[in-house]
């Protein structure tokens, strides 16, 4: 498995990453935070395997456990923060895959 590292300390593992399909296990360390971005063409799916996850989607804020899962339609603004005191594990699918499908968001833009 290829291993790479993204945000704020955070690891990821590639299983799958084809232009159709991107499956990556990711562990984000207590108290790191994605920055707020959509993908124009992408879905995607997390499942959570330690920990709880907290997503911010479109304003609206979503709290997920271990063992559950995630949906995100593509075109959504979306974060995923680890609120929690441990570290938060979980497989992240991506239909396509957001390899050049990633925008971010700007504090000074408008919802």
């Amino acid at each position: 498995m290829q291993h790479y590292k993204w945000g704020n300390d955070c690891d990821g593992w590639i299983f799958v990453e084809t232009d159709a399909l991107s499956v990556k296990q990711e562990l984000m360390p207590e108290g790191a935070a994605e920055s707020l971005h959509y993908h124009k063409n992408a879905q995607q799916f997390f499942f959570i395997l330690k920990g709880s996850a907290t997503f911010e989607v479109e304003g609206q804020v979503f709290s997920v456990k271990e063992n559950e899962g995630f949906h995100i339609p593509a075109g959504k603004k979306h974060r995923i923060v680890n609120n929690a005191n441990t570290d938060l594990e979980f497989i992240l699918s991506s239909q396509p895959s957001t390899n050049n499908d990633r925008f971010n968001c700007f504090e000074h833009e408008e919802n």
